[in-house]
């Protein structure tokens, strides 16, 4: 494949990373990745690297998934490609990794009743104390911790503290 085409050639490799059984998958994901000239074509380039992300941290491999997905993410950043870095970003996340979002995006992605949730829920109170508080069901108080998660690039309550810090408005 190579001799009609590079682009084709990570292409057909990239194919057969995806499709082979387990024991051959990294083989051809580091043949594809290692075509010389692979960053002519950023887009295949960051879903080659997202596809094996996905793969390496299915495979337990959690440090190497990380440092994929972290390129694929960066991949498509550049080239704009939303869709494709929001799922990068939730793989990247399901490693236990932060996606590196700016806190003016994060900041303007919560509403002011997540904010003030996580708030809460960063002093220490639990689901049910903060429903107390706001008159919400503890069930309610849960949903809007589940969603603010991604938003804020965590995966657990224990780092809502550091999360917060981060987009809090710095004083002048």
């Amino acid at each position: 494949m190579a001799e009609i085409s590079l682009r084709l050639a990570v292409v057909t490799h990239a194919a057969a990373a995806m499709t082979a059984p387990a024991t051959a998958k990294r083989e051809y994901f580091e043949r594809a990745l290692s075509i010389s000239h692979i960053s002519r074509w950023p887009f295949e380039h960051a879903r080659i690297l997202l596809a094996y992300g996905e793969y390496l941290r299915r495979a337990r491999a959690t440090g190497e998934a990380r440092v994929q997905l972290g390129r694929a993410l960066d991949g498509f950043r550049v080239l704009g490609a939303r869709p494709w870095a929001e799922k990068a970003a939730s793989e990247l996340r399901a490693t236990g990794a932060g996606t590196g979002r700016s806190p003016a995006d994060v900041a303007v992605s919560l509403t002011l009743q997540q904010l003030e949730i996580a708030q809460l829920a960063a002093q220490g109170l639990t689901n049910k104390q903060i429903g107390q508080r706001l008159f919400l069901s503890h069930r309610t108080v849960a949903t809007h911790l589940y969603q603010l998660y991604p938003k804020l690039g965590i995966t657990s309550r224990a780092a809502l503290s550091d999360a917060l810090a981060a987009i809090a408005p710095q004083p002048k």
